[in-house]
C-alpha cells in the first residue's frame, strides 16, 4: 500500500472511535448545554435562575466542594507516607500490602457506601462512633475509594526517581526533613499535582456513596441532578445543575493541567529495581504504622464487616441472605437475573471499548514528522479522554434527552446501558494501551522499516504484539468499570431488568433487616467479582502501565 493509502486507513481508523465518541457522548452532552440554555423559545437562563435560586442547590454545591476538597487533602496527607513505603522500600509482604491497597479503587461506589454503611451502623464494628448519616461517614468513604490513587500514581514515579539527588543533598548536610521537603516533594510535584486532580475528580464525582450514605439530608451536585430529573422533572433545572457541574470539573482539570505544566521539570529516572532500598525500621518505622493503620481502619474493617454481616442473620450465622436473594428474589428480580445483566453489559461495553481504545491508541502513538500532525494527533488523544472528566450521571441524564426519538429512539433498548458504560470506560483504555505503544523504541521501529519491512509488516509483528501485552490489564479495568459502573445505569435501567448496583441500591434503600441482609450479600459478591477480575488483571500488566 503506498504512503497515500496508509493516511487514508489511519483517517478511516481513527474516524470510527471519533463517529462513536460524537454520537454517544459529543451530542448527549451538546444537547445537555443546549436544554439548559434554551428553553424552545429562545435562549434563556431561566433554568439557572430556578436550579441556583434554591438553597437546596447551593447546599448540593457547597457540599461537593468542600467534600472533595477535603477527600483529597485526607488522601495526599495518607497517600504520601504510603506511596514511599510501599514503592521506595523493600520489606517481607510488600506485594500483598500493594495488592490490598489498590483493591478499594476497583470497587463499584454503590458497594463502597454499602460497606460504610454497614460498618457505622449501630450493629456494626464502628457503630458506637455515632457517625451513621453524618458527612464523616461519605468523607471515609471518599478517602477509602481514593487512597490507592495516591499511594500508586506518586509511588509509581517515586520509585523511579534518581536517588542521587537526595545524596547528593545529603552529603552536603542537609538533614532528612530537608532532603524530603527541598528535593523528594518538588521533584515529585508533578505526580502529586496529578494524583490530587484525580481525587478530587472521583470524590467530586462519588455518586453511589452520596446516594447510599447521604440517606437524603445531605446531597451533592449529581445526586440533585438525579432527584429534579426523576423525581420533580424539571430537565431544565437539571440540564442547568449539569451544565454546572462540567464547569467545575473542566476548571479543575485546567487548573490541574496548568500546574504540572509549571512543575514539571527535566528528571533523571531509573528502574525500580535500581532506587528501592531495604527497609529500615528506625527510619521508616512512621510510615508503616501509619500505612497499616490506614489500612486496617479504612480498608479492611469496611470489607471484613460487610462479609461478616451478610453472613448473619439476627444473632445467627447463616447463609440466608445468600440463599434468598438466589432463590426468592428481591424488587421483583432474582441474583441471578440481575447478575445475568451485569454480566452481559459488561461484556459488550468492555467488547466496544477495548476495540475502540486499542484503534485510538494506534493512532494516537503515530509519530509523524509535521509539528501539525503531532498537534493533531495530541489533540486527538485529549477528545478521548474528555469523558474522564464528565460525570457518568451527565451521560446518562444526556442519553434520556437525545436518544428518545428517531432515528435513534433507543429508551427501551438494552443496548444503552452497554453504551454509556463504554463511553465511561474508553478512557481508562486509552490510558492502558497508549503508554504501552509509546515505549516501542523508535529505533526498533526504523531498522524494520530499513531492512524492507513495510508499514503493514510493522504493524503486525512489532506494534500489535506490544499492545497485546497491555490488552489483559485494559479488559480488566473495563469489565471492572463497566460492571460496578452505578451513575449513568441508575439512569437507564429498566424496573424490571436492574443490574446489580442498581439492585443493591433499592434493597440498601428499602426498609427491613432481611432486604438489608440481602444487600449486604449483594454487595459481597460483587465486590468478590470486581475484585477476582482486577487480581487477574494486575498480573498481565506491563511495565510501561504504572499509574491509572
Amino acid at each position: 500500500m503506498n504512503p497515500w493509502g496508509w493516511r487514508v486507513a489511519w483517517l478511516l481508523a481513527a474516524a470510527v472511535p471519533l463517529a462513536f465518541l460524537t454520537l454517544f457522548f459529543a451530542w448527549p452532552a451538546a444537547s445537555l448545554v443546549l436544554r439548559g440554555f434554551h428553553d424552545g423559545d429562545g435562549w434563556t437562563l431561566s433554568g439557572f435562575q430556578t436550579v441556583f435560586a434554591s438553597p437546596r442547590t447551593w447546599r448540593a454545591v457547597g457540599f461537593t466542594l468542600t467534600s472533595a476538597t477535603a477527600s483529597t487533602l485526607l488522601c495526599l496527607l495518607l497517600g504520601l507516607p504510603g506511596a514511599y513505603l510501599l514503592y521506595r522500600t523493600r520489606f517481607a509482604g510488600q506485594g500483598a500490602l500493594r495488592a490490598l491497597v489498590s483493591v478499594p479503587f476497583v470497587l463499584p461506589t454503590v458497594v463502597v457506601g454499602v460497606a460504610f454503611g454497614a460498618l457505622l451502623r449501630e450493629d456494626g464494628l464502628l457503630g458506637w462512633a455515632g457517625l451513621s448519616g453524618t458527612p464523616a461517614a461519605i468523607l471515609g468513604a471518599m478517602v477509602f475509594f481514593n487512597y490507592s490513587v495516591v499511594v500508586r500514581t506518586v509511588g509509581s514515579m517515586w520509585a523511579r526517581l534518581d536517588p542521587r539527588l537526595e545524596q547528593a543533598a545529603a552529603t552536603l548536610g542537609a538533614s532528612p526533613l530537608r532532603v524530603l521537603l527541598g528535593v523528594t516533594l518538588p521533584a515529585l510535584a508533578p505526580a502529586i499535582v496529578s494524583a490530587a486532580s484525580l481525587v478530587f475528580l472521583f470524590s467530586a464525582s462519588s455518586y453511589g456513596i452520596v446516594m447510599v450514605l447521604g440517606q437524603g439530608s445531605y446531597s451533592s451536585i449529581e445526586t440533585e441532578i438525579w432527584f429534579l430529573t426523576t423525581q420533580l422533572l424539571d430537565l431544565r433545572s437539571a440540564a442547568a445543575l449539569s451544565i454546572t457541574q462540567l464547569v467545575i470539573v473542566t476548571l479543575a482539570l485546567w487548573l490541574s493541567s496548568a500546574a504540572q505544566t509549571r512543575t514539571t521539570a527535566s528528571l533523571r529516572l531509573q528502574p525500580d529495581s535500581a532506587t528501592s532500598r531495604r527497609f529500615d525500621r528506625r527510619r521508616d518505622w512512621a510510615p508503616m504504622a501509619l500505612t497499616l493503620g490506614v489500612t486496617v481502619v479504612l480498608l479492611v474493617a469496611p470489607l471484613g464487616n460487610l462479609l461478616w454481616l451478610s453472613l448473619h442473620r439476627g444473632d445467627r450465622l447463616t447463609l440466608a441472605n445468600y440463599s434468598q436473594l438466589a432463590s426468592d428474589g428481591a424488587m421483583g428480580t432474582t441474583l441471578w437475573a440481575a447478575g445475568r445483566t451485569s454480566l452481559v453489559t459488561a461484556l459488550a461495553a468492555t467488547g466496544m471499548a477495548v476495540a475502540l481504545g486499542m484503534l485510538v491508541s494506534l493512532v494516537a502513538s503515530r509519530r509523524p514528522r509535521s509539528t501539525s500532525a503531532r498537534r493533531g494527533l495530541a489533540a486527538l488523544e485529549s477528545l478521548f479522554l474528555l469523558p474522564l472528566g464528565v460525570s457518568a450521571v451527565t451521560v446518562g441524564f444526556g442519553y434520556l434527552i437525545t436518544l428518545n426519538r428517531p432515528p435513534l429512539d433507543l429508551r427501551s433498548s438494552l443496548v444503552l446501558i452497554p453504551i454509556a458504560q463504554a463511553v465511561v470506560a474508553l478512557p481508562l483504555i486509552v490510558r492502558i494501551l497508549l503508554p504501552v505503544l509509546r515505549a516501542i523504541d523508535p529505533r526498533q521501529l526504523e531498522a524494520a522499516s530499513t531492512l524492507g519491512s513495510g508499514p503493514l509488516r510493522v504493524l503486525l509483528r512489532i506494534e500489535l504484539p506490544h499492545l497485546w501485552r497491555g490488552l489483559g490489564l485494559a479488559t480488566g479495568f473495563a469489565f471492572a468499570t463497566s460492571l460496578g459502573e452505578f451513575g449513568a445505569t441508575s439512569f437507564l435501567a429498566r424496573p424490571d431488568n436492574p443490574t446489580l448496583p442498581v439492585l443493591i441500591f433499592r434493597l440498601f434503600g428499602r426498609p427491613g433487616s432481611e432486604t438489608y441482609g440481602m444487600a449486604l450479600a449483594a454487595s459481597v459478591l460483587l465486590a468478590g467479582l470486581a475484585g477476582i477480575t482486577m487480581a487477574a488483571a494486575e498480573r498481565l500488566r506491563p511495565q510501561e502501565v504504572t499509574t491509572w
